[in-house]
């Protein structure tokens, strides 16, 4: 058996090692850690999720039944849903964890099983150490727990549930303006890249003003061929799109739809990093709002620009959405995100939603009433210029990241793009911070055998250049 877990759970290549019986052993091994950890809670609940992949349906459904089999009450969505209403609906139901059947934005081959927690955001490590540990200890014994799904039903231990509303009625009414989208009368294209996410931005908008031209909402397990990330590489049709359609912005969306990508007006991509700096302009700016920034290492200086005009305290934390997740909960945040498009605001759950953040962008260009064009070039000139690119470099031969790290402070370079060295991270991959302010970052995923090399300059020149160099350290 070799089940690995990474940041939020387990991801592997279905029929490889993401098979029905190493399901089985996850989802018992989260059922006694479960069990243990709420020990003095009568009648546990948990929800489980799933998103389009191929049989994802049908391995919620076996996680439901081992639960099931455990005496704990699963509420099982009906259909595919986004990773976000699920998470929203175990503080809604008041669950002590859930399940979400995705790998996210990994290619097709794969699948997963991300670990919710009972606050609706991804569990901390020492919550998914605890259930490896479990994991470990069933080796040692027959295997999982298994209980005929019709009898659960019947006894009331798999209850199917609609998520949406809920969640709907949570953004509508407490993170979201829609009088102001409906007043500004948007056309928006919303691209779902067949996940989870698809048709929730009609649905949400279906009472408003504005018109959403959709892409990719038909159900296909394969993605269509589609990566399903929400980067400018993977969003021709969307672009494409948008111009056709002269749409004020178009909207895209991962496999779970738990991340952002945006285009503007012009068709240009709106990457994450924009986003962010776009929301927490508009949160204390139009809304009055305060609070600290959480942003992964890999997230751009506009975040550290604004943290400074508006007096806001900045946190930079390790790639993964578990870290931010925790200081959501533990302090007072306005906003956190990751470069990948998982991003959250104050009053949602700790978790990255990808419809909430597709809201609000619509709201501060509803509320401007001027091209988001325009808005991204005034915030440019304000917290710029920027620009920010990531390769990604599949790894052939094994290397760990320890080692890799090692290699990568042991071998730093005086000076990268011209630009003098001067200082240097280590607790994530390798960050070298430049003298005009620009920064290289390598690292190892932590879900694909795959190096990423970010960088972010004041022009696309130093960008390749700097880019050019993080390739020749990575060799």
């Amino acid at each position: 058996m070799t089940i690995k877990f990474g940041t939020d759970g387990w991801r592997a290549v279905i029929a490889e090692t993401f098979t029905f019986e190493n399901l089985r052993l996850v989802s018992q091994a989260m059922a006694d850690y479960l069990l243990e950890a709420n020990a003095s809670t009568p009648n546990p609940e948990i929800v489980i999720g799933f998103d389009t992949r191929f049989l994802s349906d049908r391995f919620a459904a076996e996680s439901a039944r081992v639960m099931a089999a455990n005496g704990i009450t699963a509420h099982l969505a009906r259909a595919d849903a986004p990773t976000p209403a699920i998470s929203y609906n175990i503080v809604h139901k008041k669950a002590v964890g859930g399940i979400m059947i995705t790998a996210s934005h990994n290619p097709p081959r794969y699948n997963g099983f991300k670990v919710k927690a009972a606050y609706g955001g991804a569990a901390p490590k020492g919550q998914i150490d605890a259930i490896e540990r479990k994991l470990s200890a069933i080796t040692e014994r027959i295997g999982a727990n298994l209980m005929d799904y019709n009898r659960a039903t019947e006894q009331g231990l798999i209850q199917k549930f609609d998520p949406a509303w809920p969640y709907y009625e949570h953004l509508t009414s407490n993170l979201i303006n829609m009088d102001i989208i409906s007043n500004g009368e948007l056309r928006v294209v919303a691209d779902a890249m067949y996940g989870s996410g698809r048709g929730v931005f009609r649905e949400v908008l279906s009472r408003t003003r504005s018109k959403v031209y959709e892409l990719h909402e038909d159900l296909h397990p394969g993605f269509g061929g589609i990566h399903p990330e929400p980067t400018g590489k993977n969003l021709n049709a969307l672009i494409a799109t948008v111009q056709n359609e002269n749409a004020h912005m178009g909207l895209a969306t991962d496999g779970d739809a738990d991340r952002i990508g945006a285009v503007d007006n012009r068709g240009n991509f709106v990457d994450p990093h924009t986003i962010m700096a776009l929301s927490v302009r508009y949160l204390v700016e139009q809304r009055g709002m305060t609070g600290a920034i959480a942003k992964t290492i890999s997230s751009t200086l506009m975040l550290n620009r604004l943290a400074k005009k508006y007096g806001l305290t900045i946190h930079e934390t390790p790639v993964g959405f578990d870290v931010i997740a925790k200081l959501m909960i533990e302090d007072d945040i306005l906003l956190g995100g990751e470069e990948s498009g998982g991003i959250s605001i104050k009053g949602h759950i700790p978790e990255g939603d990808g419809i909430l953040m597709g809201l609000l962008l619509m709201e501060i260009v509803a509320d401007a009433g001027v091209p988001l064009s325009e808005l991204i070039e005034d915030l440019q000139q304000s917290v710029g210029p920027t620009c920010y690119k990531r390769d990604d470099i599949r790894l052939e031969g094994f290397i760990s990241k320890r080692e890799m790290v090692k290699r990568l402070v042991e071998n730093t370079p005086d000076k990268i793009a011209g630009e003098s060295v001067i200082k240097v991270d280590s607790y994530d991959g390798v960050k070298y911070h430049l003298a005009d302010d620009s920064w290289l970052l390598i690292r190892p995923s932590g879900t694909e055998p795959v190096l990423r090399v970010y960088a972010e300059a004041g022009n696309e020149k130093a960008i390749e250049a700097m880019l050019k160099k993080g390739r020749e350290l990575s060799r």
